[in-house]
């Protein structure tokens, strides 16, 4: 399955998973991004980090690291 750094720009996915270091996926789970929700990929930066993505009203801004712990399925 697909992580969230490999989405392109515009792209729409539902989160399956979050894998890494508990502080990790609780802090991402404050965030809102829970298992089940839908987000966005609004953009990269101009050296492709961190990625931008949207849940719902919210702008959230990652590393391309802890992209890649986030894995998903594209709708």
């Amino acid at each position: 399955m697909p992580t969230l750094d490999q989405l392109q720009t515009g792209k729409r996915c539902r989160i399956d998973q979050i894998d890494g270091p508990v502080e990790l996926v609780q802090r991402l789970m404050e965030f809102g991004l829970l298992e089940g929700e839908e987000i966005e990929v609004v953009g990269f930066a101009p050296l492709g980090d961190p990625i931008e993505i949207q849940i719902g009203e919210t702008r959230l801004s990652l590393r391309k690291i802890e992209a890649a712990r986030i894995t998903v399925t594209p709708l």
